[in-house]
């Protein structure tokens, strides 16, 4: 089959950054399923990973990245219970095997979802590893209740982003919740009210952008672009007994004793925990999927998608790795094949 992957971690622009390349079909065996990959969507993740995976050696065998994937079940091991060959299927995978830039691709089917039937392709690759962060930071994490929780404010950090993007719907059409997003640019702005966000601020000033739109202190706060950025400010404006909720990593530690007097809730949310450590909730992760593909279907959520490139081709996967790095992508960057 043809897989793309990479030997070393080199700048995009390097020819050798991502190389094409055969290797042998999988079989499947256990909880997995063999699924023929039509679709795949770019993270973060991805150029991270490629970056640093293979900084001081040169690999034998390239290595696959890649999480997002919808696709078609052609095989089941003998443990499966859920999916049947000819299933369509969508999820954001496992970052300790091998990755979704392949023609086939072995996924347990506990972390797999059904594909909403509404959605192309494309507009369905957009949506899992995303979907999955924002829903368990929202649902897992800080454990928003609709019903006793309606009206309180989330800040979501980065919200033109692929997470902040669909955290923005949940949040508002789920979680009942005032959904203030930050945003620079006139196009990600646009895009953030687009989703259901009922402010826009721009994160410069940020203490002073909340106290113009008269939330100068928020309930809870979602960091999807740097904790480190925003740690002495994420601490001053969220109120007593309020939550944050990061995925990003700080490259100094951040002082955790800013947070006692306020007695703030600190929690970190890796969408990859689950599949890493076997966790007896693995499960929970498909359920998620196939709640958000109901939602979806329902046109209670829309899709995030908003560039697609044709055809499984270096030049392509090149391209989304550039658009990820720039760090001005807006929405998700989805390669059908």
């Amino acid at each position: 089959m043809k897989a793309i992957g990479f030997k070393q971690s080199l700048p995009i622009t390097d020819k050798e950054s991502l190389i094409a390349f055969e290797t042998e079909k999988p079989s499947p065996s256990g909880f997995d399923l063999l699924v023929k990959i039509e679709a795949i969507s770019v993270n973060p993740v991805d150029f991270k990973v490629r970056q640093n995976a293979a900084k001081d050696i040169v690999l034998e065998i390239p290595k696959i990245i890649g999480w997002d994937a919808v696709g078609t079940v052609e095989g089941v091991g003998e443990q499966t219970t859920t999916f049947k060959v000819g299933d369509k299927v969508y999820y954001a995978g496992d970052i300790t095997r091998p990755g979704s830039n392949a023609e086939y691709q072995l996924i347990d089917e506990r972390i797999v979802g059904r594909k909403p039937k509404n959605l192309s392709l494309a507009e369905a690759a957009a949506i899992p590893l995303t979907g999955l962060t924002a829903y368990e930071a929202l649902f897992d994490r800080i454990k928003i209740n609709p019903e006793t929780d309606k009206g309180k404010t989330v800040l979501i950090l980065a919200g033109a982003g692929g997470v902040g993007s669909i955290a923005i719907q949940l949040a508002k059409k789920i979680g009942n919740l005032t959904v203030i997003a930050t945003a620079s640019r006139e196009d990600s702005k646009d895009w953030c009210k687009k989703l259901g966000a009922d402010f826009v601020v721009n994160h410069h000033n940020l203490k002073e952008e909340l106290n113009k739109i008269g939330h100068g202190e928020v309930d809870y706060i979602l960091d999807f672009v740097s904790m480190e950025a925003y740690w002495e400010t994420a601490i001053d404006i969220i109120k007593p007994q309020g939550h944050i909720v990061t995925i990003t990593g700080s490259k100094k530690p951040l002082d955790i004793n800013l947070l006692k007097d306020k007695s703030i809730t600190l929690t970190w949310e890796l969408m990859y925990t689950r599949s890493m450590f076997t966790t007896h909730d693995m499960e929970r992760q498909a359920s998620i999927l196939n709640h958000i593909g109901d939602l979806l279907e329902q046109g209670v959520l829309i899709t995030t998608l908003s560039t697609t490139l044709n055809g499984f081709t270096v030049d392509n996967l090149k391209e989304a790795h550039k658009l990820q790095e720039s760090g001005k992508s807006i929405g998700k960057t989805v390669i059908v094949f």
